[in-house]
């Protein structure tokens, strides 16, 4: 039995509006998933870019060193590589080129096999008013949550 991990970005929904979801794999070196099985990572700060040759990375992902990791540890904020099929790669950069959307991790998790995977988002970036909106629109919800629970 695998425990699954589910480390979120709570703060992508804020900022950003989700267009398009992606589930990308991750490029792990030695100890960073056992890190991440762990619950030891962030991805609150970090963004995805391409580089020259059209491949996608994870810039300023936080995985914390493994406590028993020794001189074989990894470094905490790296560049990782993610792993998509072509046809998505060429969507996302020909969308990010064109249209000025960013591309931003919205959840990392580890699937059955163990692996570790990342959910990326296709995303636009919210302006103030919109922002104020969604707390609205959260706090209303809430609140209409309290009064039918206290009817029940």
């Amino acid at each position: 039995m695998v425990k699954t991990v589910n480390i979120l970005n709570k703060r992508a929904k804020f900022d950003y509006e989700v267009l398009e979801t992606f589930t990308a794999g991750i490029v792990l070196t030695g100890t960073e998933i056992k890190s991440i099985r762990l619950g030891k990572a962030n991805i609150t700060e970090s963004f995805c870019e391409f580089n020259d040759s059209n491949e996608l990375f994870a810039i300023n992902t936080y995985i914390e060193e493994y406590a028993f990791g020794n001189q074989f540890n990894h470094k905490a904020r790296n560049e990782r590589k993610l792993l998509l099929n072509k046809r998505e790669l060429k969507s996302l950069a020909k969308s990010v080129q064109a249209k000025g959307l960013t591309i931003v991790p919205l959840k990392l998790h580890t699937n059955e096999k163990g692996l570790a995977k990342l959910d990326i988002g296709l995303c636009r970036g919210k302006k103030t008013y919109d922002k104020r909106e969604s707390l609205k629109e959260q706090d209303t919800k809430r609140d209409l949550d309290r009064i039918k629970k206290a009817y029940n």
